[in-house]
């Protein structure tokens, strides 16, 4: 999931990123980006849903009005999915194109006017650090649309019904789950009438015990990739039981291919163990009893979960792990990225093709007076959604790639706007008066001392007429700065993504490490230089 390469840099001075579908922007407002809350990430699915044979018988561009984090955009377009039991570890991205932001100037003190604040970008008392002049400038009043919203707080992961916080990790049981664990009860319940016919209709409640108790041995898998990427302090945001297994969604990828290696492998190896406990726990009791059977089903569920996971094909643990051995062969993550993408696209063929040639044949144990009718198509229908899960999964895993490949393109001084200071008092008109022969799209709010208060929101500003402006002040449109929306104009990549997701706003005010006004940095200019970033080939 690791790339390398891609140098593009946003050009300075258009404003393009400051545009929102469906709607004009003038030529002189300072754009607001939208951000939202977190991300989708690489998956280790645990496998596919368990045999129901019984044991003997043969996840729109958002409104620049709104905050928004950028970098769920990423995680939503770029996750390593596992199709049963899975870990996710991906960045999650904003989507801006790099030459749509300015790069940003500052421009006079509060006090001074236009030409003056053009002429000498750094203000005694507004600390503001100069900026290359932009090559497309545009008028501060018409750079904006819609209505400004608040700043709302980050979304939770949520994904379903909330069923405890193991470790820390939220776990959710997705509406699927009630899905196939009804598929479960009832064909297994069939099954279990040739088995034990005296059940009667009580052998439905064992198969819903069975499907319950077969997700759990997913949890289990699951909760081993959870335990080793904590330990090894890559974050987890959440785990998801859901129709053909789990995922375990690990929000950054493992820094050494050795460590890859180990999260993805002690997954399939915890479902090994389990069946083979399930198997000593077989041996104890009556063959052909209720616990019985329910043993052997739990423990032929699990030796298919771990040999499915093995497949060494993305987005399958199988493929992480070959993915890591390349990754240490060659050096490049990208290049075992590749190979064990194209190997699970490989995989997902073979499964579609091969799986009800298989059944058909005899070789999974049914025999031919069982085979045939319903059943062939039940067959072929498993074998394209499996396939279809495969193969989007090793796509996924290319994009999170790229998406990896071009994060550091992504920096907070090339994407910042010029910006010019302003005090609480100034009419709108005149600040905008003085932004326009600044070439600056951004407003500072500052007191007498040139300390920033707030942040003029853009769409506040396409909300006035303009017969108004001369009679607003512009304390009235700014949102007041926290420390989150302060950020520092060395920020880039993941770092920068994780700053704007921590505190969601449309902008944010860039300072330098001396504490000097830098600029404005807009989320919707981040989020679109993500965007063309993703567009460019590898």
């Amino acid at each position: 999931m690791d790339e390398s390469g891609g140098s593009g840099q946003p050009r300075s001075g258009t404003d393009e990123a400051t545009e929102r579908h469906g709607e004009q922007r003038a030529s002189s407002a300072p754009a607001a980006g939208a951000t939202r809350s977190g991300p989708e990430r690489p998956e280790h699915p645990t496998g596919p849903t368990p045999p129901t044979a019984a044991p003997g018988t043969s996840e729109a561009a958002p409104s620049p009005d709104r905050p928004h984090d950028p970098t769920d955009s990423a995680h939503e377009a770029a996750t390593h999915s596992d199709p049963s039991s899975g870990t996710e570890d991906g960045a999650e991205v904003p989507g801006a194109s790099p030459d749509q932001a300015e790069a940003p100037a500052g421009s006079g003190s509060p006090d001074e006017a236009g030409p003056s604040a053009q002429d000498a970008p750094h203000g005694p008392s507004a600390g503001v650090h100069p900026h290359p002049e932009p090559e497309h400038p545009r008028t501060l009043a018409h750079s904006g649309t819609g209505k400004a919203q608040p700043p709302r707080r980050g979304r939770e992961p949520g994904g379903g019904l909330l069923m405890g916080r193991p470790f820390g990790v939220p776990v959710y049981v997705a509406p699927s789950w009630f899905l196939v664990a009804a598929l479960i009860t009832w064909v297994f319940g069939g099954q279990l009438d040739r088995v034990l016919p005296e059940l009667g209709a009580l052998r439905y409640l064992v198969s819903l015990f069975f499907a319950v108790a077969f997700y759990a041995s997913v949890l289990v898998h699951e909760l081993a990739h959870t335990v080793a990427a904590l330990r090894f302090k890559l974050p987890v945001r959440r785990i998801q039981l859901q129709f053909f297994g789990g995922v375990s969604e690990i929000e950054k990828e493992a820094e050494t291919p050795g460590r890859e290696f180990v999260l993805s492998f002690v997954g399939p190896l915890l479902s090994l163990v389990l069946s083979g406990l399930f198997y000593l726990a077989m041996l104890a009791v009556e063959p052909g009893t209720v616990p019985g059977v329910l043993l052997a089903g739990l423990m032929i569920s699990n030796l298919i979960v771990a040999a499915f996971n093995l497949l060494p094909g993305l987005p399958l643990d199988g493929g992480r792990m070959l993915r890591a051995v390349v990754w240490k062969i060659t050096g490049r993550p990208m290049s075992g990225t590749i190979a064990a993408a194209w190997v699970g696209r490989a995989l997902a063929v073979s499964v579609l093709i091969g799986l009800p040639l298989l059944t058909q044949s005899g070789v999974l144990g049914a025999t031919q007076d069982h085979v045939g009718g319903m059943d062939t198509v039940t067959d072929a229908l498993l074998a394209a959604i499996l396939a279809a899960i495969i193969w989007t999964g090793a796509g996924n895993s290319l994009r999170m790639a790229r998406l990896r490949e071009h994060l550091p393109e992504l920096r907070a001084r090339s994407l910042t706007r010029r910006a010019v200071p302003v005090e609480t008092s100034t009419p709108l008109s005149e600040a905008l008066r003085r932004a326009n022969e600044a070439g600056a799209r951004a407003l500072v709010v500052v007191d007498a001392d040139g300390e920033p208060l707030s942040l003029v929101r853009e769409a506040a500003i396409v909300g006035v007429p303009e017969h108004r402006r001369p009679w607003v002040a512009v304390s009235g449109l700014a949102q007041d700065l926290t420390d989150g929306m302060r950020v520092s104009a060395e920020l880039a990549g993941e770092a920068l993504l994780d700053t704007l997701r921590a505190t969601p706003a449309t902008e944010y005010l860039v300072v330098e490490d001396s504490g000097e006004i830098y600029g404005v940095l807009s989320a919707a200019d981040v989020e679109r230089a993500f965007v063309k970033a993703m567009a460019r080939p590898s």
